[in-house]
């Protein structure tokens, strides 16, 4: 198996170990253009779980901030971290789904 093939196939299956560190090294490390392409590519879509935990994470302040008046505004603020939060869920399933199957994709 071809070594460029296993490390560019590592930068998406490092979603579990390594996160976007190991795509930025690889990224300055390799002359190879397709591995730098991968590794672009593995780490763009390692970002996006942290950017919807960041996003959350927010949410979640806004709403607590708004939920002070009354009663109502707690609850619609509440009921809107817990959406938020569902679907932050899945956009990183989908994330960490994608990855396998790309990291598969490339060692074919």
């Amino acid at each position: 198996m071809n070594s460029n093939k296993v490390l560019a196939s590592l930068c998406y299956f490092s979603i579990f170990f390594a996160g976007f560190i190991f795509p930025i090294v690889v990224y300055f490390v390799t002359d190879h253009p397709e591995v730098k392409r991968h590794a672009k590519k593995a780490l763009l879509s390692h970002l996006i779980p942290a950017l919807t935990i960041l996003l959350f994470i927010v949410s979640a302040i806004f709403a607590g901030w708004t939920g002070r008046g009354s009663d109502v505004s707690f609850w619609v603020g509440s009921g809107l971290v817990w959406i938020g939060f569902i679907a932050a869920g899945i956009v990183n399933l989908v994330v960490v789904i994608w990855n396998i199957i790309r990291g598969i994709q490339v060692l074919k």
